[in-house]
């Protein structure tokens, strides 16, 4: 012992709390540093959202970050392949072709893309607005204009606001949503209350393991989920199990709901979702009647189908008129917390917002988002150069074959990231990036339980790696080059920090010191009495004024998926499957994490599922290597019998490089109609065993 203390004593030893930003949760973690070098990561214990727990993935990330394979120089293409450089070359010339097509075309050739890790890093994302707004750009794109951001503006249309599901809730409606695999956090709270007495439902085509333990399971056939969404309004105004009161007082647009909704009956939804009529009654009656109800749909599932939009006003609707809007369990507008701005303004609208109105602005208030399907068709006519980071747009983004063609007809792709992912390979240049270990930031969440929302200082706790950059050093340092060193203000990280957070009332030296494992920074209120919904009526709109306007169903309707067996009768016989793409696992996220040995041993190969009459019907069995084929492309896979889905339907994973890759699959000119999303969630495809 006394030996084992002097060895303790001769290293330097200190443990360091921060937060995990390997998903959007920013969980709590302990960091032991040795030397400079982080050896252990443990789950923060008084953290309200982990509570000491974490996920395979955060277990594993310093596996990723001390990987050999982590980029550590500047890179840049040459003929011969890939050549070591200086940050200052890499800077000069990069400046130099900017400038160089900023003269020649104007600003707005040059689009910037944010990866997934960027919707958790507000840093990040922050500071990539601000390059392209300083440069005169209007073009940023985010995994946003694909994910979660059609929700955000779905309920901003219906609330003027956005209530969020809360952890904690009497029902628990999971709608395409497996939080086992994507949303640790919520397992957590749905294996505590359940112990409590809360009810669990599971909707979704794949009898998932939580279903087991479910009150109700409903399989739904992929890409149909606001019809059945319809018909349980029609069971519920029609058996007047809806809340009168609330809506009453605080909406608008219930009376054209009511006659609206005669035409969806149950008997009608059964027909095209699969599931039976007496199963959409039952779940609409204990929906109705359970206060304190939530729908926590996937992050992506609904979205990313024909139907997003008014899939989204649906289960808005849902909560609406059974009052389960501002309540313990149900939605709740969550104060939001006030940082200081890092984006910037800039004229002009960025590509999409003609095409897709909605997304970009409602009642004059804009977002800065590009829509990313159309990028493209946008090269090189309208975009010319493109900075990535922190993302990998070519495996991530719908019809990597499209995104590959454009991509290699840019006369500039800059990627900054940890890996040379799959986007950087066809750059011209090549940036060693930091983790979030090696910089300052902010993390917060917006919605822990019954609590107040959380805030944190993501402390830096050891040096860059190599030549690593962050994004504040690299875009302060480029941005000089460019002639707009002064639209980068910040003279260090740490003072960047400061800025974010002198709104909040919680300073740099108060989280570092004083709260280091973050504190709670504005209470939550439940109850109507204090919300102002600004909207333009100042209540809560059933009926859409924003969607009329542009020409769509101001209430919510059903659009059936463009390529289904209903649809596209004309591909049936080539294509005679449903196929859904992306779900999520545990083990990655996206395309991340696949070069960690202790995940990837978990989860080794790519894996298409389907059931076993399916798989019997092409002659397929357990383990076979098969061919998955869509009219736009084709993917190998090891086939996977599995009786839990349901018949019919293929399943198939995203993120996987090469030849299983899912976005192959995928088509960036099959859109919903209102936001532009890709659908991806329900396509048409054949299966067959490779040659």
């Amino acid at each position: 012992k006394a030996i084992e203390e002097d060895l303790l004593m001769a290293k330097e030893v200190k443990k360091v709390i921060t937060d995990c930003t390997l998903c959007y949760h920013s969980c709590g973690t302990i960091m032991t540093i040795e030397d400079g070098k982080a050896v252990k990561v443990e789950g923060l214990p008084n953290h309200p959202l982990n509570k000491g727990q974490l996920c395979e993935k955060g277990e594993a990330m310093l596996d990723n970050i001390y990987d050999p394979k982590r980029l550590k120089y500047p890179l840049k293409r040459t003929k011969d392949g890939w050549e070591r450089i200086s940050w200052e070359v890499a800077l000069d010339e990069i400046a130099e072709k900017l400038l160089k097509l900023k003269n020649e075309y104007g600003p707005g050739v040059l689009g910037v893309f944010s990866g997934s890790i960027g919707v958790e890093n507000l840093e990040m994302a922050g500071l990539t607005q601000r390059i392209k707004a300083a440069f005169g750009s209007p073009n940023f794109f985010s995994v946003e204009s694909i994910c979660y951001r059609m929700r955000i503006r779905t309920r901003q249309i219906t609330f003027g606001k956005y209530p969020t599901e809360e952890l904690d809730s009497n029902l628990y409606l999971l709608w395409g949503h497996n939080p086992e695999q994507s949303d640790f956090p919520l397992k957590l709270a749905i294996e505590e209350n359940r112990k409590k007495g809360a009810k669990l439902v599971v909707v979704d085509p794949k009898r998932i393991p939580l279903a087991d333990q479910a009150d109700m399971y409903l399989r739904i056939r992929p890409g149909t989920d606001g019809a059945m969404a319809l018909a349980m309004m029609n069971v519920i105004i029609n058996e007047k199990l809806y809340d009168r009161e609330f809506i009453e007082t605080y909406t608008m647009g219930f009376d054209d709901l009511v006659p609206h909704v005669q035409q969806y009956t149950p008997e009608w939804a059964e027909k095209i979702t699969w599931v039976p009529a007496e199963d959409i009654r039952k779940l609409a009656r204990l929906f109705a009647t359970t206060k304190g109800a939530g729908i926590y749909q996937g992050t992506c599932t609904q979205d990313q189908t024909a139907n997003g939009t008014q899939n989204s006003r649906a289960f808005a609707v849902l909560q609406i008129i059974t009052g389960n809007i501002n309540n313990r369990g149900g939605w709740v507008i969550s104060p939001r917390l006030p940082l200081g701005n890092v984006g910037m303004g800039v004229e002009g609208e960025p590509l999409g917002a003609d095409q897709y109105p909605l997304f970009y602005q409602v009642w004059g208030r804009k977002s800065p988002y590009g829509v990313v399907t159309v990028v493209p068709e946008s090269v090189p006519d309208k975009i010319k150069a493109f900075l990535v980071i922190g993302g990998n747009p070519l495996l991530s983004m719908a019809d990597s074959n499209a995104f590959r063609k454009a991509f290699d007809r840019l006369e500039l792709l800059v990627v900054h990231d940890l890996f040379m992912t799959e986007t950087a390979e066809h750059a011209h240049y090549v940036l060693p990036a930091c983790s979030h270990l090696e910089k300052w930031g902010v993390a917060y969440t917006y919605n822990v339980c019954h609590c107040m929302p959380y805030l944190m200082l993501r402390k830096k706790c050891i040096e860059p790696y190599y030549e690593c950059w962050s994004e504040w050093k690299f875009f302060t340092e480029l941005a000089k080059k460019l002639g707009i060193g002064d639209k980068f203000p910040w003279k260090s990280e740490e003072e960047l920090v400061r800025f974010e957070l002198e709104p909040t009332g919680l300073t740099f030296d108060q989280l570092l010191n004083e709260k280091p494992e973050g504190a709670f920074y504005q209470e939550k209120e439940y109850g109507m009495e204090h919300i102002r919904f600004s909207t333009p009526s100042r209540k809560i709109e059933i009926y859409s004024q924003a969607l009329e306007d542009i020409g769509f169903d101001p209430l919510p309707t059903y659009l059936e998926p463009h390529r289904s067996p209903q649809s596209s009768p004309e591909l049936l016989e080539k294509y005679p499957l449903i196929l859904s793409t992306g779900n999520r696992n545990l083990y990655f996220t996206h395309g991340q994490f696949r070069n960690v040995k202790v995940l990837r041993d978990k989860n080794p190969e790519p894996v298409a599922e389907m059931a076993p009459a399916t798989a019997a019907k092409y002659g397929i069995k357990e383990a076979d290597i098969i061919d998955i084929e869509t009219n736009t492309g084709k993917v190998r896979m090891k086939a996977h019998l599995e009786e839990r889905l349901a018949e019919g339907v293929v399943i198939v994973p995203h993120g996987w490089p090469g030849e299983a890759n899912a976005n192959l699959l995928t088509d960036t000119n099959c859109r919903e109609p209102i936001m532009g999303y890709p659908e991806v969630k329900s396509l048409l495809c054949s299966v067959k065993k490779a040659a």
